[in-house]
């Protein structure tokens, strides 16, 4: 569908400037585009190893607890618990990529994972909480993937609707436009020059 414009030699070298301008605009988004799924598929491949072995070891650290827990009284598992000395809090950088702005979550560390004596407690114990300490930094790392896959996920929907609307409406509608106005162009200057033989015949005449 052409655009509704004068078919003047000012607006056709303004059309032709904006065509080769939507172009390269095309282009650059097409490769934004390539690039940002091959960073997705990277980054998929990666998270569904993570995800897996996240859950494989929150799985166990689980089966251990409960393990645990049958070994030991309630009163013992409780008072092992209450005093806890480690703390894990969770700080965002940005990284950026493709111009995009993708979180990345690290997290900062203090104190020990076991406070309690080992007398009263059952080394299932021991080893489910050593076991949680290990895949809480995996588990920050996973959802800081997850979190970027999301980003990169939409970034890829908006930059493709920007892609087709170039090269399926804008791009098709300007250069129909400078056709249109360069053969409506070449008709004015055909019928300009008819006009200037037929005057030139008349003046020939008298």
């Amino acid at each position: 569908m052409k655009l509704d414009v004068n078919p003047t030699r000012m607006e056709l070298l303004r059309l032709k400037k904006r065509t080769a301008l939507a172009k390269r605009g095309h282009k650059l988004l097409k490769d934004k585009q390539d690039e940002l799924v091959r960073q997705l598929l990277i980054l998929m491949r990666g998270i569904k190893e993570l995800r897996e072995e996240v859950e494989r070891e929150l799985t166990e650290t689980t089966r251990r607890f409960l393990f645990a827990r049958a070994l030991m009284e309630p009163e013992e598992v409780q008072e092992a618990f209450l005093i806890p000395t480690k703390s894990v809090s969770v700080r965002e950088k940005l990284l950026v990529l493709m111009n995009l702005k993708v979180p990345v979550f690290e997290q900062d560390v203090s104190g020990e994972m076991i406070s309690y004596s080992f007398i009263t407690t059952s080394p299932e114990l021991d080893a489910s909480l050593l076991a949680l300490e290990s895949v809480v930094e995996k588990l920050i790392d996973l959802a800081s993937k997850e979190k970027a896959l999301q980003m990169i996920a939409d970034e890829i929907v908006r930059t493709r609707r920007r892609v087709n609307s170039l090269e399926y409406v804008l791009i098709p509608a300007l250069e129909e436009t400078v056709k249109f106005i360069t053969m409506k162009l070449s008709e004015m200057e055909r019928s300009d020059q008819v006009r200037i033989m037929k005057i030139k015949d008349i003046v020939r005449a008298h």
